[in-house]
């Protein structure tokens, strides 16, 4: 899975094939018409409200795809800023990271094949050492033996 590049239409495509379901039951849950899922199939981007509606309808959380690529890619805070968000928010405050069995394979395979040093993967993801310790403790020999 490429959650730098997300083709969230192609996604929901897959989706919908894997749980072979009918044009007529998706048109009737979206209140829209043929062509527009079709539109919708081929745009890399979906407005959120009609994401929500896709992943009540396929029951899968296609907006966890987009805390991936956050948890992937987007800059690490610096202390600074990370002071000024203790501050009171009328946003909901998230304290844990979610890392996906996906996220952690993909974070080992960076390791295992020697593209990333874990000081690379503690800096450039902003994982602590004691997180990543324990997923090559926990994850890393049942990752080399589904290779083989």
């Amino acid at each position: 899975m490429d959650f730098k590049e997300i083709h969230m239409g192609n996604l929901i495509k897959i989706r919908v094939r894997e749980k072979k379901m009918g044009l007529l039951r998706i048109c009737g849950f979206l209140k829209c018409t043929a062509e527009e899922i079709e539109k919708m199939y081929i745009s890399s981007s979906i407005d959120s409200d009609m994401l929500l509606k896709w992943s009540k309808l396929l029951e899968y959380d296609f907006f966890r795809i987009y805390s991936q690529h956050i948890i992937l890619y987007a800059p690490c805070n610096s202390d600074q800023e990370k002071e000024q968000s203790k501050e009171d928010s009328g946003l909901p405050n998230f304290r844990k990271s979610l890392y996906t069995r996906e996220i952690i394979d993909f974070m080992l395979n960076q390791y295992n094949s020697g593209n990333m040093s874990r000081q690379e993967i503690y800096q450039r993801y902003n994982i602590p050492k004691s997180t990543f310790h324990k997923w090559l403790n926990k994850y890393n020999s049942e990752l080399k033996e589904s290779e083989e």
